[in-house]
C-alpha cells in the first residue's frame, strides 16, 4: 500500500534543563519505558511566550507560568501508573507513559497528539497517512488528557484519525458526549450539562434570579455559558450581563477587558452572585483587580478553579465575599497514597522528568518568600528567567508544598482515567501476549473501554453511553477559619436526582445561609401577589401586584394568581387562599323570614276564626248571601292552603319545595278566584233587569262545572309544566362572596301562563263585580269583589319589576309579600264585612231586614235595570210575569208604585205596579242570593 510520511518537528533549544531540543525526545516533559506506553497532555505551564521577532516563523516557543496543580495531576498520573505496575492487575505487563506539556495552547496540544500518531518503533517519528488504520500500531495506545476542552477537541479530532481512546481527568465540555464528533473521547467527570445543572439549582434554592456570567472566550468558556443559558432559562434566571475574556494570558487586551468585567460589576449593584467559567490564572488576575476595587459579591465556581489553592491564598481573598463551587468527588484511599507519593518525591530521579526538575528549580528560585509570594513567584517565572537563575541556586525542598496545593478532585479523576485504561488492556490481554507491542491495537483497546468497571471506594463506576462518569460533585465553600481561607465540603451534588445531600445539619445550615444574600432585579412578589412584566427584555424584571378578586397565590415570585378552582369558592384581592362561600337563602331564624311567617299563621288563624263564624251563623242571610256554606268553605280552604305555601318559600331549598311551591299557590288561587267569580254572577244575576245579560248569565252560570273547569286549567297548566320544565334547585352566584340557593322556575314562560291565567280569572270577576257594584247598600259584596280584585291586580303588577330586579336571599320574600298582600286583600275584602255583620250588627242579620233593604233597593232603584221571566209566586195564586222596570228616575214613580212594561207591549200609561208585587220581587231576589 502507497503512503506519505512527514516527520514531527523539533522546537526550541535548550540546555542542561532542556526546554529546546535538537530531537524531538527534548519535546517530552515526562517519561517511563514500558510494555504499554500511554500518552499524557497536561498543560503544566499557564501561557507559551510569543515571538517578538518578524516574520513569525513556525516554531513553537518556550512556556511560562508554571501550574502546580496541573503538575500535581502529572504526579498522579505517573503514581497511578507506578501502582498498577507493582500490583497484579496486568500480570506482568508493564506500562510506560509519555507526558506532554501543552502550554494550555491548542497548536502545541496538537503537536503533542501528532507524534502520539507516529508510528511504533520509528526512528524518525513518522506518521504514516493510510487509508486503513486497522493494522496500524501508532506510538501510545491511549492518551490520558487534556486539561482543558478546547485542547481535548482539538487532540480528540486527531486522534480520532486512529480511534486512539483519549480518556481526560478534566476536560467537561458538553459538546465532548457527541460520539459522533468525537467518537474517542472518554472522560472520568461529569459533564458541564451536569455542573451547569447543579449552578442553577443552586441559584434557584437561594431564590437568586438576576446574575452575571464572566466566562473565557474560547471553546470551553463558550459553550459552558451556552449550557448555563439553557439552564437557567429553564429555571427562571436571568443573566444581567456576560463578560468574555481572551482565553490567553498573552492577548494584549487581556487586561483591559478584566478592568471592564470589574467596571460592569460594580456599576450592576442589583446583581450579587457572579458566575465565573475560568481557568485558574484567569480568576487569579480578575480577583486580585475585584479586591482592589473592593468589590464584595458571592462567585460561584466553575470546577476549574472551584478548589485552587493558589486563589484560596491571595491577599485580603475574604473580601471579595462568599465563594461556593463545585468540584469532582474525590476518592479518600487515592488521595492518601497519593500525598504518600509525595513525601519520597524528592527521591525520585529527575532525569525522565522535566517537570520534577523545573519544580526543585522554582523551588530553588522563590525558597526566600512567604507562602503566597512563594507561589507567585513559581507561577510567574519563565523557562528562560530559569535558564539565567539556576546556576547559582542551592537545590531546596519544601514538602508541605505540594500537600497544600493538592486539588482532590482533580487527582481522584487522573488515578481513575490511568486505571480504565488499565482495566481496558487487561481486558484485551487475557488471551493475548501484551510484552508485544502489536498485541492489539488502539482500536481494539476503544472497545473494550466502553465495557471497562472501575471499583472506587467500594462503588462501581462504569464510562456511560457519552463515554462519561456519572459521579457526584462536592459542593466547595470557601471559609476564613483562623486567618486562612480554607476550602470546605458541606453538601454533595447528586446529578441523577438533582438534589444536594448533606452530612449534617450544621453543614446543612452553612448552606443555607447563602440565603441571606439577594441578587434579582425586582423585589420578590410575596403570596398574593404575582409578576407583572415590564418593559425589561428580561423576564425576572417585573412589578408585583395583587392577585385580583377571585385569584390567589400561595408562594414566593409567582408568574400569575391560581383562579378559585370552582364557583363555590372565592378570593378577596391580594389573598393568598380561597375561602368556600357562605351559602345563604332565607332562613327559618331569620328575623324577615320569621315576620312573614307570623304574618301567614295570622292569616291561618283568621281563616281559621272566619270559618268557626260562619260554622256557628250557617243559617243566617248572612251566611246565605255569601253563597252558602259550601262556596264559603271552600273559598276559606284555598286562602288556608294559599297562606301555608309561603311556608315552602322558607329555608333551604329542595326540589319538593321549589315544584309544590308554585303549584300549591297557582291552584289554590285559582280555585278562590273561580268560586268569587261564581259569587259575582250569582249576584249580578240576582239584581240584573236586562233581558240580554240575564240570558247570558243564566247559561254560563253554573256553578260545579265552572269551578272544576277554571281550577282544572290551571291544574293542566302547572302539571305541564312540572312535566317539562320543572323547577329546581339553583346556585345564584352573582354575589361574590355568597352562594345564593334559590328555586329556579325552570321556565319563566309558563310560570307567566300560570299567573296570566290567574290574572284573566281575576279579570273576569273584576268586570262582573263591577257591573254589580249598586247593590243595596248595606249588602254590597260585589263592591269588596271589586275592591279585593284590585288590590290582587296592583299586588301582582308592583311585584313584576320589583321581583325582576331584587336578587339575593330575600328574593322569595318579594313572592311571598305579594302573595300575602293579595291573599289578605281578597280575604279581608271577602269575609271581614260579613263577619262585622255577623258580630256587630246582628239586628241586620235577619230575613225581615234582609226583605226590607231589598224591598228599599227594588222600589227606589235608579237606572235601567231588567228583569226576566220572573215568577211571582203567592198564597192566593200563581202567576208569570215579564215586567220591564222603567224607574228610570221620580218620573217612572207614582206614589211609590212603578209603571212597568210587559215585553212586546207599550207602557200603560195610568198603571201603576203594586206594593205586594214589589215586595214578591224582593222575596224572589233574597231567596235568589
Amino acid at each position: 500500500m502507497a503512503f506519505v510520511s512527514f516527520l514531527i518537528p523539533c522546537f526550541v533549544i535548550g540546555t542542561d534543563i532542556a526546554y529546546s531540543c535538537q530531537n524531538t525526545e527534548d519535546f517530552v516533559g515526562a517519561s517511563s519505558p514500558g510494555d504499554i506506553v500511554i500518552g499524557g497532555l497536561f498543560a503544566v505551564h499557564s501561557e507559551m511566550l510569543r515571538p517578538e521577532e518578524y516574520p513569525i516563523k513556525p516554531v513553537i516557543q518556550n512556556c511560562a507560568g508554571f501550574e502546580i496543580q496541573i503538575f500535581l495531576q502529572t504526579l498522579a498520573m505517573i503514581h497511578a501508573i507506578e501502582m498498577i505496575n507493582n500490583s497484579t492487575l496486568l500480570s506482568g505487563v508493564t506500562l510506560g507513559y509519555e507526558i506532554y506539556d501543552t502550554c494550555a495552547e491548542v497548536t502545541k496540544a496538537m503537536a503533542s497528539a501528532l507524534r502520539f500518531l507516529s508510528k511504533f518503533n520509528s526512528s524518525e517519528d513518522v506518521v504514516e497517512f493510510k487509508c486503513n488504520y486497522s493494522d496500524y500500531v501508532p506510538r501510545i495506545k491511549a492518551v490520558t488528557g487534556a486539561s482543558y476542552s478546547e485542547e481535548s477537541m482539538a487532540v480528540s479530532r486527531l486522534l480520532a484519525l486512529q480511534l486512539i481512546p483519549q480518556v481526560s481527568p478534566a476536560s467537561s465540555a458538553e459538546i465532548l458526549s457527541d460520539k459522533i464528533r468525537f467518537p474517542s473521547f472518554f472522560r472520568t467527570i461529569p459533564s458541564d450539562f451536569h455542573q451547569t445543572r447543579a449552578m442553577t439549582h443552586l441559584i434557584g434554592e437561594c431564590g437568586w434570579n438576576w446574575i452575571g456570567v464572566i466566562a473565557t472566550d474560547d471553546d470551553n468558556g463558550r459553550f459552558a455559558l451556552e449550557s448555563f443559558g439553557v439552564q437557567a432559562m429553564a429555571n427562571n434566571v436571568c443573566i444581567a450581563f456576560k463578560e468574555m475574556l481572551p482565553a490567553y494570558l498573552s492577548d494584549n487586551t487581556f487586561h483591559a477587558k478584566v478592568d471592564r468585567a470589574i467596571e460592569k460589576i460594580v456599576k450592576e449593584n442589583r446583581v450579587n452572585v457572579i458566575v465565573v467559567f475560568m481557568r485558574q490564572f484567569h480568576v487569579l488576575i480578575l480577583f486580585k483587580k475585584a479586591i482592589e476595587r473592593n468589590v464584595k459579591k458571592i462567585w460561584i465556581a466553575s470546577d476549574n478553579w472551584s478548589a485552587a489553592v493558589k486563589i484560596s491564598t491571595i491577599p485580603n481573598i475574604r473580601q471579595l465575599g462568599t465563594i461556593v463551587g463545585f468540584g469532582f468527588k474525590s476518592g479518600f484511599k487515592n488521595i492518601s497514597t497519593f500525598q504518600d507519593f509525595l513525601k519520597n518525591l524528592h527521591d525520585k530521579p529527575t532525569d525522565n522528568n522535566k517537570f520534577l526538575r523545573e519544580y526543585i528549580t522554582l523551588l530553588s528560585v522563590c525558597a526566600h518568600l512567604e507562602y503566597h509570594d512563594f507561589q507567585t513567584c513559581i507561577s510567574n517565572q519563565s523557562q528562560d528567567d530559569l535558564l539565567q537563575n539556576v546556576e547559582n541556586k542551592q537545590q531546596i525542598w519544601r514538602d508541605d508544598f505540594l500537600n497544600a496545593n493538592i486539588e482532590p478532585g482533580f487527582i481522584h479523576s487522573t488515578i481513575l482515567a490511568v486505571y480504565a485504561i488499565a482495566h481496558a488492556i487487561k481486558g484485551q490481554c487475557k488471551d493475548r501476549n501484551c510484552k508485544d507491542p502489536s498485541a492489539f491495537t488502539p482500536w481494539e483497546l476503544l472497545e473494550e473501554l466502553k465495557n471497562v468497571t472501575i471499583i472506587d471506594d467500594d462503588k462501581e463506576i462504569t464510562f456511560d453511553s457519552n463515554g462519561d462518569m456519572s459521579t457526584n460533585y462536592d459542593v466547595l465553600l470557601w471559609k476564613e477559619i483562623d486567618g486562612h481561607m480554607e476550602i470546605t465540603t458541606v453538601a454533595e451534588y447528586d446529578p441523577e436526582k438533582d438534589d444536594f445531600i448533606f452530612e449534617d445539619e450544621e453543614k446543612k445550615k452553612q448552606f443555607l445561609d447563602l440565603k441571606k444574600t439577594q441578587s434579582t432585579c425586582s423585589q420578590h412578589c410575596r403570596p398574593g401577589q404575582m409578576k407583572k412584566v415590564t418593559e425589561s427584555p428580561h423576564t425576572c424584571c417585573y412589578e408585583c401586584v395583587y392577585c385580583p378578586e377571585n385569584h390567589y397565590s400561595n408562594q414566593t415570585d409567582m408568574d400569575y394568581c391560581y383562579r378559585c378552582n370552582n364557583k363555590t369558592y372565592w378570593a378577596p384581592i391580594n389573598s393568598t387562599t380561597c375561602y368556600r362561600k357562605t351559602i345563604h337563602f332565607l332562613a327559618w331564624a331569620d328575623w324577615f323570614a320569621i315576620f312573614l311567617l307570623l304574618l301567614s299563621a295570622f292569616g291561618v288563624m283568621l281563616v281559621l276564626s272566619i270559618s268557626v263564624i260562619f260554622t256557628k251563623n250557617l243559617n243566617t242571610p248572612v251566611v246565605k248571601a255569601s253563597g252558602g256554606p259550601t262556596v264559603c268553605y271552600i273559598i276559606l280552604f284555598s286562602h288556608f292552603l294559599i297562606f301555608l305555601s309561603t311556608v315552602f318559600f322558607i329555608d333551604e331549598p329542595t326540589e319538593f319545595k321549589c315544584k309544590t311551591r308554585q303549584a300549591l299557590f297557582g291552584i289554590s288561587f285559582a280555585l278562590c278566584v273561580s268560586c268569587i267569580l261564581i259569587k259575582s254572577l250569582k249576584i249580578l244575576l240576582a239584581f240584573s233587569f236586562d233581558p240580554k245579560l240575564q240570558n247570558f248569565l243564566k247559561c254560563v252560570y253554573k256553578p260545579v262545572p265552572m269551578v272544576v273547569t277554571c281550577t282544572g286549567i290551571q291544574v293542566i297548566i302547572c302539571t305541564f309544566w312540572l312535566i317539562f320544565r320543572t323547577p329546581f334547585v339553583k346556585q345564584n352566584f352573582s354575589i361574590p362572596r355568597a352562594i345564593i340557593l334559590e328555586c329556579d322556575e325552570g321556565s319563566i314562560v309558563a310560570f307567566g301562563i300560570m299567573l296570566g291565567y290567574i290574572a284573566a280569572l281575576a279579570f273576569i270577576c273584576f268586570i262582573f263585580a263591577f257591573k254589580g257594584r249598586k247593590l243595596p247598600e248595606n249588602y254590597n259584596e260585589a263592591k269588596f269583589i271589586t275592591f279585593g280584585m284590585l288590590i290582587y291586580f296592583i299586588a301582582w303588577i308592583v311585584f313584576i319589576p320589583v321581583y325582576a330586579t331584587t336578587f339575593g336571599k330575600y328574593l322569595p320574600a318579594v313572592e311571598i309579600i305579594v302573595v300575602l298582600i293579595s291573599n289578605y286583600g281578597i280575604l279581608c275584602c271577602t269575609f271581614l264585612p260579613k263577619c262585622y255583620i255577623i258580630l256587630y250588627k246582628q239586628e241586620t242579620n235577619t230575613k225581615s231586614a234582609f226583605l226590607k233593604m231589598i224591598y228599599t233597593y227594588s222600589s227606589k232603584s235608579a237606572g235601567s235595570v231588567a228583569v226576566s221571566q220572573i215568577s211571582l209566586d203567592s198564597k192566593s195564586s200563581s202567576s208569570r210575569a215579564t215586567i220591564s222596570d222603567s224607574c228610570k228616575s221620580e218620573k217612572n214613580s207614582v206614589n211609590g208604585n212603578c209603571h212597568f212594561q210587559v215585553p212586546g207591549q207599550r207602557l200603560i200609561k195610568g198603571k201603576v205596579l203594586p206594593k205586594n208585587t214589589v215586595r214578591a220581587i224582593a222575596r224572589k231576589r233574597l231567596s235568589s242570593i
